[in-house]
């Protein structure tokens, strides 16, 4: 094929039916690059023989170094069937777990996806996520197995070792896909099951529950990989081939003379050919013989590699001929065996024609969208379509139709922002000239010189630089006299700065409507809701778009330049029809980092999308010189807007941090900040590791694993003796680890227990984190005595749910009716801990908001309730080990008493005496007016909670805003801290799953790595058919940083690993620990010469926040000398 016009492009984009999104998904080294490469060859955009060698699609210089694709990019290509032309917009992903959010970027904006597995490692776990990623999105897969040759060159298989290997492969995809489905269907069930029950209620006892029956209705033939159905392809995307069951079975149906029907079926699978009576029949029958796809398949692949590879030049020539090909005298003679089967394969089985025809028909056009997929992207959070406005719901239609008159809303999706230079946008590439411009400018050039030569030969100087001077500014006046083509043709020089800037292009696709240059558009935010925008606006209105009332999380541009996307070059556009991916520029100030853009403000934002990987690493950032933080700061908002992935904050302390998903991510922001975005160096900190502080139960058993008993009773009795020496006087703690406080002015007293809550209930919490939000906000606004907006149906069954799961899990007598009592959430009001209030003057629960004895003192309890949760809220937000958040700790607001407020304020003239009395004369005489005083204001402000009260003299303001509440925080704040510090405490530390796959040599050496880092192995299994191990571990992220450089180092580049965020997980050991009795001073010597994990990771910590840290400067004093004795 042609490289074709772009005109050629803008012609196919306009046939929506004909038009392909489609994405190259794989885990990472699989071969996706290679595969894009050997596809855009067939348009001739790169040569056939440097396809799999150029890397097209990886633009980026760190990409072609370390060989791994780092960002998502697009080309169009062309294809042409019969008389059927279409227009493919492949997107290539990233397979590194690090970029997955890339993936997520891709996957939103196509309707279909290239699953590429490699024939010898087979399913990976990075497999299984983009699966998933793609399932998630409701879009259609299609399998692709790459690199056949190393079955052939490395693992040195027969044909019939091959195909049951492949067979092997394909299993397991279709087993993953199964759970997909399966998971789906009885999701959709158990959702009609709850409707059902709620619309009739049946006598218990009479339904009997079977969970398989929704899968039999279901239809899931569509759903699998099978060759026959022609959605399987087999290649070796690096030598150029690649064929589906489709061309042998046309090929052999002319030679055996058997209807390509029934070898279509019969290709793949156990069946065999009776080459006498012409029949075909299942290989039960006579055993021993190959399967068809053995022998009229893969044994001809296989012959072919094996003459080339001895060089049987006889051999070579024959098959050569029988297959009508024509092989240059070049590749014939080279030595290199792969250059001749690049050379004889790439034309006998060209890749393309085995991929391009299957995208083509097994794929979906954005025609073929389905009514699930459009509902799911337009609901967002936990609305269901049916109570959208129906308004929005109109729009369905709209995304069905894919229509591309002007009637059609233009609705456009921005999957994300991608900075590119300045320099390479069309606009300012310098184009080649006419002819006519080129005569004009000789003409010109002519000219000048003619003047300049006049000029020299006059006498006076002054004059002749005058002339110089003006004959310097004439050109440009003529220039600007002459028509715009000249003045595009070279652009002015641009002032140095703005050469070098970086411009961002947004990386979308059409829904609906015509995106067309110059067209005023709505930008919504992810917050935005319609619903709020049409009880803003009449209906039908028909102002202009800046007569509109301001709508929060909505904003109006106008799209500037459209681009299509061709790899690493862009080609200006006017217009786009529906169902393409573009590029648009000139979104930067109103796009962050993805966005809806919608020419009817009653569409919905599109549901965001949903990253596998979490950001976890976190680096410091500072210029190395000060003064140019402001670049750094500017260079930090670009970064955050050109990766979907990264978090840029500012934390309390003042750092600028950067949140990343891994060490390679990090790696390319930090460059990306360095060359392109501040262009400054940088100094970065170690990796800023997060932690949770927790507390458990009290152990059973020591150290050495000796039962705590009598004897130890009094080692640990005097250990816990001095742990209540870290707790100031004048609090008092009870046996159980009550902790009763006072308010420094003596008024309120509170008391606060801290219990350790089951890891079951800690993870709910930090799963159902936004429902809480949710929550919080809704009893917030009943506090305030507003009118609550009404509550979603779903939500509410959500809420009812979540409440029964902490039920269900909170149980036994400690925990008894918990969960009604359940006052706040925290840190920051959807954390993972909870604040209980067992006060009996003043119920209030996160469930159905405050309710007391009296209104008055309910009130009163709630304005200062609030300083109460604050202060659990500060509590939690920074635990007393290091200063780090809380995680699965239930405080207990035992006992609240703020009877003294009452009573200082009932008994103000009886203190007054009493001070006088004991007080001499001076004092009686200051403290008369005040007295006074404080009268006349009581009188003045008559309300429950504004009594005041004179203490030494001075008024005391005890309303709820007064310092009263400062006070409350502030006790509140340390109750809790006291009341952990009283518990056995632990550090809770992030653990990444680890998945390597390595040789059996270098087996011992992953161990070595992995124990050496805290490593913990989970399960260790053989891949069939390789001598692979797949290695499951988990390894603290405190520990991981170096890890797989580590690896590959040890094991020589045979094994790598793949770090996924996973979970939380309570280090055992005792941060606080010291050895106390016999048996542990003998086990760990009196300093516990064995490293306290533990304590290490907290020190670290409380180091870098410039907390004391308990440590020894000299520890060994004497063995330090001075240099001088030893002269």
């Amino acid at each position: 094929m042609v490289l074709n016009s772009v005109d050629k492009m803008i012609q196919l984009q306009k046939h929506t039916a004909n038009i392909r999104n489609i994405c190259i998904l794989a885990h990472v080294d699989h071969g996706k690059t290679t595969l894009a490469d050997c596809l855009i060859s067939s348009n001739g955009i790169i040569s056939s023989r440097l396809a799999g060698k150029l890397r097209y699609m990886d633009s980026r210089e760190d990409e072609q170094i370390r060989g791994i694709t780092m960002k998502s990019s697009a080309i169009s290509l062309h294809y042409t069937t019969g008389n059927e032309e279409y227009l493919i917009n492949l997107i290539d992903s990233p397979g590194h777990v690090d970029f997955s959010s890339e993936v997520s970027t891709a996957v939103r904006i196509c309707d279909g996806c290239i699953i590429v597995v490699d024939a010898v490692e087979g399913v990976c776990p990075q497999t299984q996520a983009v699966l998933r990623q793609a399932w998630l999105e409701n879009i259609r897969p299609v399998l692709v197995i790459n690199k056949i040759d190393r079955l052939i060159v490395e693992l040195k298989f027969t044909p019939q070792e091959a195909y049951s290997h492949l067979k092997n492969i394909l299993e397991q995809i279709n087993a993953l896909t199964g759970t997909l489905f399966t998971s789906k269907v009885l999701e959709e069930r158990a959702e009609r099951e709850t409707e059902s029950q709620v619309n009739t209620t049946s006598e218990p006892g009479d339904q009997v529950y079977d969970w398989s029956t929704g899968l039999e209705d279901v239809d899931d033939s569509q759903l699998y990989f099978s060759p026959e159905q022609g959605n399987v392809v087999f290649t070796s995307a690096i030598d150029g081939w690649g064929f589906g069951i489709e061309h042998f079975a046309k090929i052999y149906s002319q030679k055996i003379g058997i209807k390509k029907e029934v070898l279509l079926k019969t290709l793949w699978g156990d069946y065999y050919i009776n080459m006498k009576a012409k029949k075909i029949m299942k290989v039960d029958q006579a055993k021993g013989k190959k399967p068809l796809f053995v022998q009229l398949i893969l044994e001809n692949i296989w012959s072919l590699y094996d003459a080339v590879l001895k060089k049987d030049k006889e051999k070579i020539d024959k098959i050569v001929t029988s297959l009508g090909l024509k092989i240059g005298a070049r590749e014939a003679r080279h030595s290199d065996p792969k250059v001749q089967i690049n050379a004889i394969c790439s034309q006998w089985l060209p890749i393309s024609h085995a991929v391009l025809p299957m995208v083509c028909q097994k794929l979906p056009s954005p025609l073929d969208i389905t009514s699930e997929r459009v509902e799911k992207l337009m609901c967002t959070g936990s609305q269901t379509f049916d109570t959208l406005p129906p308004e929005t719901q109109a729009l369905k239609a709209a995304f069905m139709k894919c229509g591309s008159e002007d009637t059609a809303p233009v609705i456009i999706f921005v999957s994300k922002m991608f900075a590119i230079d300045a320099k390479a946008l069309p606009q300012n590439k310098p184009r080649p000239l006419t002819q006519e411009e080129i005569a004009q400018r000789r003409e010109r050039a002519r000219q000048r010189h003619a003047e300049k030569l006049a000029a020299t030969q006059g006498q006076v100087p002054l004059e002749s630089t005058q002339g110089g001077a003006a004959l310097e500014t004439s050109p440009q006046e003529e220039s600007k006299g002459d028509e715009p083509e000249v003045e595009s043709a070279a652009p002015h020089p641009v002032p140095q700065e703005d050469n070098s800037r970086e411009s961002f292009i947004a990386f979308a696709r059409v829904f609906s409507g015509v995106a067309r240059r110059g067209k005023k558009i709505f930008v919504l935010g992810p917050k935005y809701s319609p619903v709020e925008f049409l009880q803003r606006v009449p209906l039908g209105f028909s102002a202009p778009l800046e007569d509109l009332p301001p709508v929060p999380h909505m904003a109006s541009c106008t799209l500037e330049n459209l681009y299509l996307l061709m790899g690493k070059e862009l080609e200006e556009l006017e217009e786009v029809p529906p169902g393409n991916v573009l590029g648009i520029g000139g979104l930067q100030d109103f796009v962050l980092k993805s966005a809806t853009l919608c020419s009817v403000p009653s569409c919905p934002p599109f549901i965001p999308l949903n990253f596998e990987a979490t950001p976890i690493v976190r680096v410091a950032v500072e210029p190395k010189h000060p003064s140019e933080m402001p670049q750094l700061v500017k260079g930090m908002k670009l970064l955050n807007q050109a990766d979907p992935c990264v978090q840029v904050l500012i934390q309390e302390t003042g750092e600028h941090v950067l949140v990343t998903a891994g060490e390679v991510h990090l790696q390319r922001c930090l460059d990306d900040l360095r060359e392109r975005f501040a262009k400054i160096h940088i100094s970065v900190s170690e990796p800023i590791i997060p932690f949770r502080e927790t507390i458990t139960k009290p152990p059973k058993v020591d150290m050495v694993n000796e039962e705590i008993g009598r004897q130890q009773k009094v080692a640990v009795i005097h250990q816990t003796k001095e742990d209540q020496s870290r707790i100031p006087e004048g609090i008092q703690v009870d046996s159980d680890g009550l902790i009763t406080i006072t308010t420094p002015n003596k008024l309120a007293t509170l008391s606060v227990r801290a219990m350790p809550l089951p890891e079951e209930v800690t993870q709910i919490l930090e799963e159902n984190s936004d429902l809480i939000r949710s929550l919080e906000l809704l009893t917030s606004s009943l506090n305030e005595g507003r009118d609550i907006q009404m509550i979603h149906q779903k939500t509410q069954e959500k809420i009812g749910e979540f409440k029964g799961k902490l039920e269900q899990h909170l149980t036994g007598r400690k925990w008894r009716n918990v969960v009604d009592q359940i006052w706040s959430f925290g840190p920051r009001k959807c954390g993972p801990n909870i604040l209980v209030n067992r006060s009996e003057d003043f119920q209030n629960s996160v469930w159905t908001g405050p309710a007391g004895r009296d209104s008055k003192e309910a009130s009163r309890f709630r304005d200062f309730g609030n300083s109460i949760v604050s202060g659990f809220q500060l509590a939690t937000l920074s635990g007393p080990m290091c200063e780090e958040p809380l995680m699965g700790v239930c405080f207990v607001l035992e006992k609240w008493d703020l009877n003294m407020v009452e009573e200082q304020g009932a008994s103000d003239h009886l203190n007054q005496e009493q001070s006088d009395l004991v007080g001499d004369r001076q004092e009686q005489d200051k403290a008369c007016p005040s007295g006074g005083e404080n009268q006349e204001q009581q009188d003045g402000h008559s309300g429950p909670f504004e009594k005041r009260t004179s203490q030494k003299g001075e008024p005391l303001v005890l309303d709820c805003y007064g310092p009263l509440s400062g006070q409350l925080i502030a006790t509140m704040k340390e109750a809790c801290r006291y009341a952990l510090q009283v518990k056995p405490q632990r550090l809770v530390a992030a653990m990444y799953t680890c998945d390597i796959m390595a040789t059996s040599d270098v087996l011992g050496r992953v161990y070595a790595v992995l124990s050496k880092r805290e490593g913990r192995v989970l399960q260790e299994e053989m891949k069939e058919g390789t001598d692979m191990f797949i290695i499951k571990a988990v390894v603290p992220v405190a520990e991981s940083f170096g890890f797989a450089d580590e690896i590959r180092k040890r094991t020589s580049g045979l094994a790598s690993p793949q770090l996924v965020f996973s979970h939380w997980e309570v280090i055992p050991s005792d941060p606080f620990w010291v050895p106390t009795t016999e048996e542990e001073y003998l086990h760990f010597g009196e300093k516990a010469d064995s490293e306290n994990q533990a304590r290490k990771y907290m020190n670290a910590v409380r180091k870098r926040k410039g907390l004391y840290v308990e440590e020894k400067i000299v520890e060994h004093a004497e063995k330090q000398r001075t240099l001088s004795k030893n002269k």
